[in-house]
């Protein structure tokens, strides 16, 4: 069956990863990132779910590091296979829900998770997994996920503005909310910080949790004035700023990094 982000996957790039708002939030994550890819004697093996285009595998492969990404869509792998790609990435079509500790034939320092993929997870669903995730690393190996909270000031404020009271807190909701993908309506979860950290116990511990976009805005203000110089590159100094782990649940995302125990 075609996956809901087969038809986001051709402008997916020119949308939102060379966007000057996805480049501003990309490179927050890879400031928390960094210490964990950089600071390292070895070189990592690395699982990525939810790879998209490959954005992020490819950085991290060109660092050296072997990687495995993996996404549900088959147009999204397509486009990640038809990018200039080191000998150490690999791409494979994969749906999470399916991943079993027998699925690799090898275990991962390191499980990545960008840009609110496993928001499409229902809470069962996201509890399966990290509870597989354990088999599938090293000891002390690591999940960094990033993933949209249940409140983010700035979609907030942006509906309330428009008068779309039911979007603006769409966020809130328990149930999965229909978020709009290129036309497609795809079920989407939202987890605040401790709801991940709740669904870990007893496997992980939570090493870190930061927000990303609490001043840079969601990527659909690209085409605002928001997005525009100097006024970005503003909110991108206040960002680096606040980066109080108690923002994070009201941020556009937040990255938490939990390590196995």
């Amino acid at each position: 069956m075609p996956s809901d982000f087969d038809i986001a996957a051709k402008n997916y790039d020119n949308v939102f990863t060379f966007s000057k708002i996805g480049r501003a939030q990309r490179n927050r994550v890879y400031s928390y990132l960094n210490p964990i890819i950089n600071n390292t004697t070895k070189k990592l093996s690395i699982l990525e779910l939810n790879c998209g285009t490959g954005a992020d595998a490819i950085k991290l492969a060109n660092l050296g590091h072997s990687v495995l990404a993996t996404d549900i869509s088959k147009a999204m792998i397509d486009v990640a296979k038809a990018k200039e790609t080191p000998k150490n990435l690999d791409f494979k079509i994969q749906d999470i829900n399916t991943i079993s500790s027998q699925t690799f034939q090898t275990q991962f320092d390191l499980i990545f998770s960008n840009f609110g993929g496993l928001n499409c997870l229902s809470k069962k669903e996201l509890e399966a997994f990290i509870k597989t995730s354990k088999d599938l690393l090293t000891p002390n190996g690591k999940l960094v996920f990033v993933i949209m909270p249940r409140f983010c000031i700035w979609e907030r404020l942006y509906f309330y503005l428009k008068g779309d009271l039911t979007n603006a807190k769409r966020r809130r909701s328990n149930k999965s909310v229909l978020a709009n993908i290129d036309g497609i309506k795809v079920p989407t979860w939202y987890y605040n910080p401790k709801e991940i950290i709740s669904l870990a116990k007893p496997q992980y511990k939570p090493e870190k949790i930061k927000p990303i976009g609490i001043s840079v805005p969601p990527s659909y203000l690209e085409a605002s004035f928001i997005s525009k110089r100097p006024l970005l590159d503003l909110l991108i100094g206040i960002e680096k700023i606040f980066n109080f782990s108690f923002l994070a649940k009201y941020a556009d995302h937040f990255l938490i990094e939990l390590t196995k125990k």
